[in-house]
């Protein structure tokens, strides 16, 4: 389904540095992240824990959907989404390939 410009300009997409990574309790694939965007910090459940160990994950710099509506997942709140390609079985995250400052817009 295409989408128009219009719609594709309501997705604010930021970066964001996760400052802690945890398994979510009971789940073999949800793991919950403190992540920050330069202003704020935001808590995102993402099921990545089969193909990221939490230690491996701090100070890494995701890309995230900044504007989606929280959810909560398995008793715990999703304050956004992060990016993520699914490549030979495996999830690849979607990373920025130099530091950036947290909260900077994607274009």
């Amino acid at each position: 389904m295409a989408i128009t410009i219009d719609d594709f300009k309501k997705i604010d997409l930021r970066v964001a540095k996760i400052l802690a990574a945890e398994r979510v309790p009971g789940t073999d694939k949800l793991l919950k992240l403190k992540v920050t965007l330069g202003v704020e910090e935001r808590q995102l459940v993402a099921g990545i824990a089969q193909d990221y160990p939490p230690e491996e994950l701090v100070g890494k710099q995701l890309i995230v959907v900044a504007n989606l509506e929280p959810v909560t997942i398995r008793g715990v709140q999703s304050q956004g989404m992060l990016l993520a390609a699914m490549s030979q079985g495996r999830v690849i995250l979607a990373t920025m390939d130099a530091e950036t400052e947290p909260g900077s817009k994607i274009l």
